[in-house]
């Protein structure tokens, strides 16, 4: 069973970094967590852009950006305006700010798009763990310290969980494209 146990705790990892991806694609509503892949070159070092600046939300549609140092405010434009976000930042030397534009219907369906192609790699990620798991189970059976009912048993558990996970999956998607859809 503890490779059951291993198999789930995958299975967890692949949900959360399914809702960290989630994040940081841009619905309509301005949201800090979409510049969380954002990377700003300080001093040589690509460093996110949450450790060298507050990031703060004052209306549902504008994102101000507070540089600790504010020396760092052209590279941290730059690295917005590279980041494939599609945000103009603009900067009144003390502050960045970033008003969010509503999408379009075709920038929503791109998105809606993109989240579901993130989403089926993390159904595929889900049935290789699976598979993983299997393997792991009948090497054990093997090895004679599993027997055929425990093998059989533990196979069933462990589908259950890739059925629950891969519902999971589900309704995280769905969530996530009525949110785009809404903006």
């Amino acid at each position: 069973m503890a490779e059951n146990d291993k198999s789930i705790a995958r299975m967890e990892k692949t949900i959360a970094a399914l809702k960290d991806d989630f994040k940081t694609l841009r619905t309509g509503r301005a949201s800090a967590a979409i510049f969380d892949k954002v990377r700003v070159d300080y001093y040589g070092t690509p460093t996110p852009l949450n450790q060298v600046s507050t990031i703060s939300v004052p209306e549902a549609r504008s994102i101000v950006i507070q540089p600790f140092d504010k020396s760092l405010i052209g590279e941290i434009e730059k690295a917005i305006q590279k980041s494939e976000l599609g945000l103009n930042p603009s900067n009144d030397g003390k502050v960045i700010r970033i008003a969010i534009p509503p999408l379009t219907a075709d920038r929503r369906k791109e998105l809606v798009k993109q989240a579901k192609a993130t989403a089926e790699n993390s159904r595929v990620a889900i049935r290789n763990i699976r598979r993983d798991g299997n393997d792991d189970l009948k090497k054990q059976q093997k090895d004679g310290s599993l027997t055929e009912d425990g093998l059989k048993t533990a196979e069933t558990e462990l589908q259950k969980s890739t059925d629950k996970f891969i519902q999971d999956i589900n309704k995280i998607l769905e969530e996530k494209e009525k949110e785009i859809m809404e903006g």
